[in-house]
C-alpha cells in the first residue's frame, strides 16, 4: 500500500474521511490518500497515480518518507510520501467514490481526538499517527 501525508505551512495535515460506500473502514478518517500497488507497479506509480485520481493532485514532486509493515486486522507493507501543500480545500478535486470529504486538521487535534476516540480513524491510525504526529 502507498499512503501521501499532506501538510501545509501551519503545520497541518489533510485527512480524509473514507467513501461511506465503501467495504472496508466506510467513513474513517486517513491519510489524504492511499492506494493498494498492483501488480507490475511500484509504490511511486501508485501514489502519483492516487493522488491525481483521488485528490486532483499532480505535477508535485513527492517525498519518500518511511516503509512500515502494518499488523492489525489487514497486514501489509505501507510506503509513505509527504508534500507540503498550502492549497485551499476548494482546490483539491476529490473523486467521490472513494473520498467522502477531506479536512485539514492540526497535529493536536489529531493526537486529542485519536485519545478520545480512536475510532474515528482508521485502524491503523496509531502507527501513522505516531510516525507524523509526535
Amino acid at each position: 500500500m502507498s499512503a501521501l501525508w499532506v501538510t501545509n505551512s501551519k503545520g497541518e495535515a489533510l485527512l480524509a474521511r473514507r467513501a461511506l460506500s465503501k467495504s472496508h473502514d466506510p467513513g474513517k478518517w486517513g491519510p489524504a490518500v492511499a492506494g493498494t500497488v498492483e501488480k507490475g507497479e511500484s509504490y511511486e506509480q501508485n501514489i502519483y497515480k492516487e493522488a491525481e485520481e483521488e485528490l486532483g493532485i499532480q505535477g508535485l514532486k513527492l517525498e519518500k518518507e518511511a516503509k512500515q509493515r502494518i499488523h492489525g486486522k489487514h497486514n501489509f507493507f505501507d510506503q509513505w510520501f509527504a508534500v507540503n501543500l498550502d492549497w485551499d480545500i476548494s482546490k483539491f478535486m476529490i473523486q467521490k467514490e472513494e473520498v467522502e470529504e477531506i479536512r485539514w486538521f492540526s497535529k493536536k487535534e489529531i493526537l486529542e481526538t485519536f485519545e478520545k476516540n480512536p475510532s474515528f480513524f482508521l485502524p491503523s491510525a496509531k502507527q501513522w499517527i505516531d510516525l507524523f504526529c509526535k
